[in-house]
Parts: C-alpha cells; sequence; structure tokens
C-alpha cells in the first residue's frame, strides 16, 4: 500500500526497488491490456486521414423578383460510389449555367434560379447521392425581406421544407450532431483520449482528465469561433499530431520516473485541450454559426463534442473485460509505440502539406 502511494504522489521509496509477484502480475496485466486496446482502436483509425471531408455547403440568395442566386461548394475529394448534389424545387427554373471553380481542395459552383413571387418559403430543398459518405451539408438561405435561416442537412435527414424562420431547438439538434459526429471521426482526437484512458488509474482520475481537456477545447474552440483567436488551421493540424506523440513518448517511458503528465494528468490535459479547441474550431469555421443564434450553436457544439467524448470513453470502459481475455502473445509496449507511430505519421503528411 505505501509504495502504491508512493507512485501515485510521485515519490521514491525503498519498498518500490522491490517488485512483488503481485505487483509484477499487475504490471503485466495492464501492459498487456494496453496491447489489445490499441489494437482494437487502430482497427478503426483511418491513417491516411485523421478528419473526414469537409462539410458542404448550399447558400440560396433570394435578390427580389423571384431571383434566387446559388452557391454550390463542396470538397473537391469524392468518395467512391457518393457524388453530392442539390435537388433543387422543379418549378425554380435555372436562369444560368452553372460558373465551376476550383479553390484548393474545394469545388465552387455558382448560378441563378427563378422562383417567382412565391420565393423559397415552403419549397423543399434536397441534397442526393450521399451514398456511403458522413459529410453534412449546410444550407444557408438568406429570403429577400432581409431573414437569414440554416439548417444541417445529413444522410438520416437528407431534404427540407424552407421554414419562415429557424427555431431554437432546430439549431440546438443539428450543431449537437455536428459536434458528436465531429470528435468520433476525428482519429487524432479520439487517439488523445485513448491515451488519457491509458494514463489514468481508475475512474475518478480519469473522469477529471477528460473533464479538464473538455474544458480546455471548449475555451478555445469559443474564443476562435467568436473571432478573437484566429489562427491558421493547418499548423495547428500538426501540433494537434505532436500532443499526441508526445503523450505517446511519456506513456513510453519508465513509470518509476514521474513526468509531468503523470503528476499532474489533468492540468496537462487541460492545457493540449487548448490546443485540440483550435482544431475543433476549424471544423465549425467550415460549418459557420447561425445570425441571432450563436451562443445556442456553439453551446450545443460543445456539448456534441463532451457527448462523444463519453461515448467513446464509455465504450472503451465497456470492452476493458472483454479484451482481457483476448489471448494475444504481442510485446507488452504495442499499443503505445502504434500510437505513437501513426501521431509521427500525422505529422510529417501535415507538416509536407503545409511545404
Amino acid at each position: 500500500m505505501r509504495a502504491e502511494r508512493a507512485h501515485r504522489i510521485g515519490i521514491r521509496s525503498p519498498e518500490r526497488l522491490v517488485a512483488t509477484p503481485r505487483t509484477a502480475r499487475s504490471r503485466a496485466a495492464r501492459l498487456r491490456l494496453a496491447v489489445r486496446m490499441g489494437l482494437l482502436l487502430l482497427l478503426f483509425a483511418q491513417p491516411a486521414a485523421a478528419h473526414p471531408l469537409a462539410p458542404a455547403l448550399l447558400e440560396l440568395r433570394e435578390t427580389g423578383s423571384g431571383r434566387v442566386e446559388v452557391t454550390w461548394k463542396r470538397s473537391a475529394l469524392r468518395v467512391p460510389g457518393s457524388d453530392l448534389q442539390p435537388i433543387l424545387p422543379e418549378d425554380c427554373p435555372p436562369l444560368s449555367a452553372p460558373r465551376v471553380e476550383e479553390r484548393g481542395t474545394a469545388m465552387l459552383a455558382f448560378w441563378a434560379i427563378d422562383c417567382g413571387g412565391k420565393g423559397l418559403v415552403g419549397r423543399t430543398i434536397r441534397i442526393d447521392d450521399l451514398g456511403p459518405a458522413k459529410i453534412d451539408t449546410l444550407v444557408r438561405i438568406e429570403l429577400a425581406d432581409g431573414r437569414k435561416l440554416q439548417r444541417v442537412l445529413r444522410r438520416s435527414e437528407p431534404s427540407m421544407e424552407v421554414p419562415e424562420r429557424t427555431t431554437r431547438a432546430t439549431v440546438f439538434v443539428d450543431y449537437l450532431k455536428i459536434g458528436f459526429e465531429h470528435i468520433l471521426t476525428g482519429a487524432d482526437h479520439l487517439l488523445f483520449v485513448f491515451g488519457l484512458f491509458l494514463l489514468c488509474a481508475g475512474l475518478a482520475p480519469l473522469a477529471k482528465t477528460v473533464t479538464a481537456f473538455t474544458v480546455g477545447h471548449s475555451i478555445t474552440l469559443s474564443l476562435a469561433a467568436l473571432g478573437y483567436a484566429q489562427l491558421p488551421s493547418g499548423p495547428i493540424e500538426v501540433l494537434i499530431a505532436a500532443s499526441v506523440l508526445a503523450l505517446a513518448v511519456d506513456l513510453a517511458r519508465d513509470a518509476a520516473r514521474p513526468t509531468w503528465m503523470r503528476r499532474f494528468p489533468w492540468p496537462m490535459a487541460l492545457v493540449f485541450g487548448l490546443l485540440h479547441g483550435l482544431g475543433f474550431a476549424g471544423a465549425l469555421r467550415e460549418v459557420g454559426l447561425p445570425d441571432g443564434e450563436i451562443p445556442m450553436a456553439l453551446f450545443s457544439f460543445n456539448v456534441g463534442i463532451e457527448v462523444g467524448q463519453l461515448a467513446f470513453v464509455a465504450v472503451l470502459l465497456a470492452l476493458t473485460p472483454l479484451v482481457q481475455r483476448m489471448p494475444l502473445p504481442l510485446p507488452r509496449r504495442v499499443a503505445i509505440y502504434a500510437m505513437g507511430s501513426l501521431a509521427a505519421f500525422w505529422m510529417i503528411e501535415r507538416g509536407a502539406a503545409l511545404l
């Protein structure tokens, strides 16, 4: 008990120099668990892309006399079997052929349609050919009287009827889903949370550390979304990969030599959370915030991220008893080394993209 207590607070004791059979078995069991959980996680990780494709954007702006200016933006990268296309009302014929431009990794098309005196209100907008892609489509509508509406369409809900105005409940649900889906499809953020799971022994330290990580990324996400912290996304993505690598290196070190991360897990998670929040802000910037409902959208996006993190940790906890029974005679630190290798790959990939 004294040796265990000394280990937790980072103090050396004579008892720690002698490993009893019981502590040796416990240490070996924890390392085997780390290996197995890491392998399960890597089965679902996508090495080539730590983030999903950026959301598509459909903007409709009424300019008077039934004329509607249309802007369609989607990623130039296509998922096999998927070709996103906006389906506009049949009784709104085009007034001009689409003008197509490519800007970086995005494809943009501009054209105009005629919806007559009725305008867009009451008409149905649809996004077709989603296929296997998990790409949200943000629909922004500016009516002739100055009102602005915003909805998010996805595979489970690919169409909408243009209402007179968007309710707060709709904004909350839409941005909650965006935050939830973003964290669960961001392999680098999940890998960092997985590292925190390996770092913390016990539910209480784990809950405290993950909560600190959430508080950190909520602060910078809010500041960036409100325009108080505008930083280029490229270097931020490199630093996020570096944070995952730093955590993996810390986990690979001898536990007998307490590091800052082991001695102060939740303050360090808070600091790293500030960095990850800037990455979340990049995704939110792609979607945008609805006029008049910015606080609600920002709050629900943060809630969605937190719910996604908790769901991921719950899955890890639920899998722990099952993984412990799996006979995998592998080296002890395979999981940690795999985590660090994947993070190093992301660093090189993203750094090369900057050049």
